[in-house]
């Protein structure tokens, strides 16, 4: 079988909106449950930090970017649909 690969994820968010820590708390459960010890998760607030968006060249709120294994992938929104998040990471096949 086949070692499944590290996974770097950064979340952008802006403040305690509801969507930020809906976005948090489902990217936390999905990889709890598909991802368990394989992955790392880096939340950033532009609402304290605005100028970190420019490195990931994120333009819409909360996105997700899986910065390892590459290629680079974002998933836009409050990950709520667990499929698509699946899918979008590279966890699940379409």
């Amino acid at each position: 079988m086949s070692k499944t690969p590290f996974f770097e994820l950064r979340l952008y968010v802006a403040g305690q909106t509801a969507k930020s820590l809906a976005a948090c708390a489902n990217l936390k459960r999905i990889c709890e449950t598909h991802l368990a010890g394989q992955y790392r998760i880096e939340i950033i607030d532009l609402s304290k930090n605005p100028k970190l968006a420019a490195g990931d060249q994120i333009l819409a709120l909360p996105t997700l970017v899986r910065r390892l294994p590459k290629p680079v992938k974002k998933i836009i929104g409050d990950l709520s649909n667990e499929d698509r998040v699946l899918v979008g990471l590279d966890v699940r096949p379409l």
